[in-house]
């Protein structure tokens, strides 16, 4: 590619947002031209009105950017959307209906019937639904979605399982990340030597977004994968990295050299070489007390699933444990990689800028 493509960041000034601007500043493919907020931050430079909180400095030309109105008018075509689901609900399909592709890290259509809910190593097939969109028939734009942040480790780890033995029942209990709330997430006071039991919506989104992931297209819809499953969700005192305890069962049986196997040789995306996607999505550690997310949270980038401590389970057949970091490979780096594959399959518009490939 010799030139990069104009992108557009809604909600730039999130904790999402900033990754998305951290992610994306050295991208070889796209190049970040707009960036829009709420309207108290339109119309002021980007530094004056984001409080940056990430561990790299805001890159220098995207601090002294000008926020514009969220509006797409004057918008590039390929959006990046880092909103409350709120506000996604109402200004996304606006965008759509723009003609925009937005790549959308809101929960607001993911389990909307035509709105594909995807991970290119699990589910790249689904991305076909946009074309049932309505706003794909009428402009040429659409809505594609990435899963909630607990979803996407989890189903990482379950799909080469699934393909190889099948699965019958899932059984998780989560211990996620502070970042996972946004900033300024959970008050010190309540999660500081202590653990909450609750995340609102986020043990429904866990099991409805999973079975779909990993469910088939038939006829032109999902039907979701037909499996049990039961999730408990807890918020933990850790920055980033959600750790996940799995039990599953089994349609057929399977050896822990077969389990391990269908991990190791996990490698959907070969040769397709999308930048931001990890070499090896499913990351197997055989020590026995990791994963761990301030040890493990960073491997492939912050984009592969870290999984250990396979043992058998008394109560259903395989136990183990998943870590994924939740503001990268569960966030902006999953929007950013599905984005990687629209365009490796022809579904976005080259609006090339004329800046020479990084």
């Amino acid at each position: 590619m010799q030139n990069k493509l104009e992108i557009g960041i809604l909600g730039a000034t999130g904790m999402v947002g900033q990754r998305f601007i951290q992610l994306l500043e050295d991208h070889p493919w796209f190049r970040i031209t707009w960036l829009a907020a709420s309207d108290r931050s339109s119309g002021k430079r980007y530094e004056d009105a984001a409080k940056w909180r990430l561990d790299t400095a805001c890159p220098e030309r995207i601090a002294k950017m000008t926020i514009s109105p969220a509006d797409p008018e004057g918008a590039p075509k390929i959006i990046f959307a880092a909103l409350d689901a709120d506000i996604a609900r109402e200004m996304e399909p606006r965008f759509a209906a723009a003609g925009c592709a937005v790549v959308s890290n809101s929960s607001a259509f993911r389990m909307h019937p035509d709105v594909p809910l995807v991970i290119p190593e699990v589910n790249a097939d689904h991305l076909h639904l946009i074309e049932e969109q309505s706003w794909r028939k009428d402009s040429g734009g659409y809505i594609v979605t990435n899963p909630n942040c607990s979803a996407i480790g989890l189903v990482l780890a379950l799909k080469p399982i699934v393909e190889r033995f099948g699965i019958e029942q899932i059984f998780v209990t989560t211990m996620q990340a502070v970042s996972g709330a946004g900033y300024p997430g959970v008050a010190s006071m309540d999660i500081l030597g202590n653990v909450v039991p609750f995340i609102k919506n986020e043990e429904e989104k866990m099991e409805e977004e999973t079975l779909k992931l990993l469910g088939s297209v038939q006829g032109g819809h999902i039907v979701p994968l037909p499996a049990r499953m039961s999730a408990h969700c807890n918020r933990v005192a850790v920055e980033d990295g959600h750790t996940e305890s799995v039990s599953i069962k089994l349609r057929r049986p399977a050896t822990r050299e077969e389990m391990l196997a269908a991990w190791a040789e996990f490698q959907p995306l070969k040769g397709q070489d999308l930048p931001t996607a990890p070499a090896q999505p499913v990351e197997w550690i055989a020590a026995e007390d990791r994963p761990q997310p301030r040890l493990d949270k960073n491997r492939g980038r912050g984009m592969a699933a870290s999984v250990g401590r396979l043992r058998p389970c008394g109560l259903l057949d395989w136990k183990f444990t998943v870590l994924s970091h939740n503001t990268i490979r569960g966030a902006a780096g999953a929007a950013i990689v599905n984005a990687e594959l629209l365009l490796s399959l022809g579904k976005l518009e080259p609006v090339a800028v004329g800046v020479a490939q990084a």
